[in-house]
């Protein structure tokens, strides 16, 4: 019997999981709130958003996806059930590469050029940046969901 509160590969699922949760919430929310303006039109609205993120970034999706892989890593490390050559975890791994690059990359490149854009009075330029990254939203939304299933089912 263990007279600990938890034991430490019970705090890794739980960071593991609130992270997942973070990051995933936060890109739902986001994406929405970027299809609301995308569809409303008003000049400005696109530019004023892509400035929020230079706030909503730092805090919720930058340390999300680093809490995350750490956990797992550790959960992996922690584990004797969990090795590296299981397919299901090189997966997850996989995707989760896959959706932190179109982060890194595409969407940080995207949300520059809209705020530049913005920051000339080019409105629709703006708009336009916005809509290429709400794609790009939409497929790490893709992506995480599928690296949950990976997670939840272990093909």
């Amino acid at each position: 019997m263990t007279t600990s509160l938890a034991a430490l590969y019970d705090w890794l699922v739980l960071a593991h999981v609130l992270a997942a949760m973070v990051w995933l919430g936060s890109l739902v929310v986001l994406a929405a709130f970027a299809a609301r303006i995308l569809r409303g039109g008003e000049p400005g609205e696109a530019g004023r958003f892509i400035g929020a993120l230079r706030v909503i970034g730092p805090l919720a999706l930058a340390p999300a996806p680093i809490t995350l892989l750490a956990a797992g890593l550790a959960m992996v490390g922690d584990s004797e059930a969990w090795d590296f050559g299981q397919g299901w975890l090189q997966l997850g791994l996989g995707l989760f590469a896959a959706a932190f690059l179109v982060g890194a990359a595409h969407q940080s490149r995207t949300a520059i050029a809209a705020e530049r854009a913005a920051a000339r009075g080019d409105h629709a330029a703006a708009a336009a940046q916005l809509r290429r990254w709400a794609w790009g939203t939409a497929l790490i939304i893709a992506l995480l969901v599928l690296a949950t299933w990976d997670m939840v089912f272990k093909p």
